[in-house]
């Protein structure tokens, strides 16, 4: 179900044109009303009027997530703070929190967006919607909440945590759609069979996952265990939380960018220049219609590409693809760059293996080293161990030593997993 269609399957001339309109708008708001951006486009010698092309875009300097945390709290606002209805803040996973606001206007916007996304979800008004995502400063819990309501869905508001309630309602109640990060839908599962509840009471035909990297292989993982369509959804809390793209359930390929929203381009991280079509990346937004807090190129540091190729669902916006990982969650080890996701890949693709790991670096000397811990599913020892060894060797080009280890021994997420620890960082 397309939600709007007017603007979810806007023509792209259309599209494009309305764009320009409106990065105009938001360039000369941000230029008028926020400090920092007049000290950083003037120092780039750029104003709003030159944006006489959406290409012109590219010569406007960057903000990126630094700027936020050193603007704290108040010093991006475009608006009087009096007319904030709402604050929110990134989850501060990767270092201090930075904040956001939203205007009547903004909230009724990102309504809208997430109303979209369980459209795009393959999700019906009148749905009963079991919202695990948590409430508070993190934008996911509201965020949904708003959304499936104006969808017209019931909101089962359970917030994260409490994960034996948590299953009960998911027996008792029977939701239809499941929202919550794709490492806790693996815990709910594993605590469903733990908790010998019956298969057949799994009712959720939608999970709406999203809030960290996750791979096709962990998407199959969980289709499995809980007998659901999986889709992926990305947000950021500077753009505006969830809602800012989202998998159609037609073809559960690449991210539908809501593109009369926002501009989304894809660059080298380690240049700024734009990448091919295609090309990996780091992804950089700019919204079109945020009053509080407007983002002008703001690097978002996950890495993904841009797919232009048109898609049987009917809706017009460019899709992203999976998040693959953060630029700063990249571990270089040896010279050979690795994202968790590539090693999880590897992981899952191993029977004997559950989706339970984490990644121990360190240093030996002047040697870097990764230690993966991960779960089998039926106990395993040192000869399960090689063998992956060799199975992660022969993918990534990098000997890393596996260790299996207890079930349990993993900590589980309530929230999004923490996957790597770094104890060259100490």
């Amino acid at each position: 179900m397309i939600w709007d269609p007017k603007h979810e399957a806007m023509p792209r001339e259309e599209l494009r044109a309305l764009q320009l309109e409106r990065v105009r708008r938001t360039a000369e708001l941000a230029y008028a009303s926020v400090p920092f951006y007049r000290d950083s486009f003037d120092r780039a010698r750029v104003r709003p009027e030159q944006l006489r092309t959406l290409d012109d875009l590219r010569r406007f300097p960057f903000i990126r997530k630094q700027d936020f945390r050193a603007a704290y709290p108040w010093a991006l606002l475009a608006v009087p703070r009096e007319r904030i209805r709402e604050v929110h803040a990134s989850s501060g996973t990767t270092g201090a929190i930075s904040l956001t606001g939203y205007t009547d206007a903004d909230l009724g916007t990102w309504t809208e967006l997430v109303a979209r996304v369980f459209g795009a979800a393959g999700g019906r008004p009148g749905d009963l919607v079991q919202n695990a995502y948590g409430y508070g400063l993190f934008t996911g819990g509201l965020g949904f909440h708003y959304g499936a309501q104006r969808f017209g869905c019931t909101v089962i508001p359970m917030s994260g945590g409490n994960t034996l309630r948590q299953i009960t309602m998911l027996r008792d109640v029977r939701p239809d759609i499941l929202c919550c990060t794709p490492s806790y839908a693996l815990h709910l599962a594993e605590a469903w069979r733990e908790n010998g509840f019956c298969e057949a009471d799994l009712s959720a035909r939608v999970g709406i996952f999203g809030a960290e990297p996750w791979t096709e292989e962990m998407r199959r993982e969980i289709e499995a265990q809980l007998h659901l369509k999986a889709i992926d959804i990305y947000g950021l809390a500077e753009a505006i939380g969830p809602g800012v793209s989202c998998e159609c359930v037609e073809e559960q390929h690449g991210l539908h960018v809501f593109e009369d929203h926002f501009i989304v381009e894809c660059i080298d991280p380690a240049t700024g220049e734009p990448v091919p079509d295609g090309t990996p990346g780091e992804l950089v937004f700019t919204s079109l219609t945020k009053e509080a807090i407007p983002i002008v190129r703001y690097r978002t540091g996950d890495i993904s590409a841009i797919d232009p190729a048109p898609c049987s669902c009917g809706r017009t916006g460019r899709r992203m693809a999976r998040i693959s990982g953060r630029a700063d969650d990249m571990l270089v080890v040896r010279g050979i760059n690795v994202f968790p996701s590539d090693v999880e890949a590897v992981l899952l693709g191993v029977p004997e293996l559950s989706p339970q790991y984490r990644l121990v670096v360190d240093r030996e000397r002047a040697l870097d080293l990764i230690e993966i811990h991960v779960e089998a599913r039926d106990g395993g020892g040192d000869e399960l161990g090689h063998r992956v060894e060799t199975v992660l060797r022969s993918a990534l080009g990098i000997a890393m030593k596996v260790t299996i280890v207890p079930a349990h021994t993993i900590p589980r997420s309530e929230g999004k997993a923490l996957r790597v620890v770094d104890r060259r960082k100490l």
